[in-house]
């Protein structure tokens, strides 16, 4: 699933204020190293945090449908996790990049929301949306300044971006056939009145009242249509 947020992050800040710039978007560690290669304006979106969002965790267990509404398999609900990037311009002049921030704030605000028409693959396949905020107050236990000194470089203007997504839980599991008919509970004596052996044995039925909502339905369909096909009951 990260690698499909990093491929709907890319796509966001290639596009929107950032369109046919040509700025190459790269999600690197921005260390001195890699700093030092660098030799095109670049956005740079370092996952540098990934954490369970606890309070969206759910129990229990979600139905699977076909085509026909039909429950064929359960899951549990999907776990959600935060991701969270730090998002740098890096050019030569500073100026530069603080118009490039600027643009990313332009493209991204907008943003809070993205539809699952939007998400890639199983991402995308599981219909839920996915939020998105960026600048917001700093939540986490590292501070930026503990991020940059981890990385060994010189404390840069960023934003924070950050992204809480569904991951599936699986396995999923069978569900059984959906009930069409009801219990059925036979008696029978061991022995007729006379000793004899008894009768046949007396039936008892039991059906759910859903079952017998769709008979008598289909019962009163036919009844509506006639025997011969005229719509006159006989």
């Amino acid at each position: 699933m990260i690698h499909e947020v990093d491929e709907v992050l890319k796509s966001l800040l290639e596009g929107g204020a950032l369109a046919g710039s040509g700025i190459d978007v790269a999600f690197d560690a921005p260390t001195r190293d890699w700093a030092a290669r660098r030799n095109a304006p670049t956005i740079n979106a370092y996952l540098y945090d990934i954490r369970e969002d606890v309070a969206r965790r759910q129990r229990g267990q979600l139905p699977v449908m076909d085509e026909r509404d039909v429950v064929v398999k359960r899951r549990r609900p999907p776990r959600w996790f935060r991701l969270s990037y730090l998002v740098t311009a890096w050019t030569r002049q500073p100026q530069d990049e603080h118009r490039l921030l600027s643009a990313v704030l332009a493209t991204l605000l907008p943003r809070e929301l993205l539809a699952p028409s939007e998400l890639p693959g199983a991402l995308g396949a599981l219909g839920m949306a996915v939020p998105l905020s960026v600048a917001g107050s700093q939540t986490e236990s590292r501070s930026l300044a503990e991020i940059w000194s981890a990385l060994g470089g010189e404390l840069k203007p960023s934003l924070d971006l950050v992204t809480t997504v569904p991951f599936p839980a699986y396995p999923d599991y069978d569900a059984g056939p959906p009930v069409t008919e009801g219990a059925v509970v036979r008696v029978r004596r061991l022995d007729g009145p006379d000793g004899t052996d008894a009768a046949e044995p007396e039936e008892r039925a039991h059906r759910p009242p859903q079952v017998a909502a769709v008979r008598e339905a289909r019962s009163a369909a036919r009844r509506s249509r006639g025997t011969d096909g005229t719509g006159i009951a006989p």
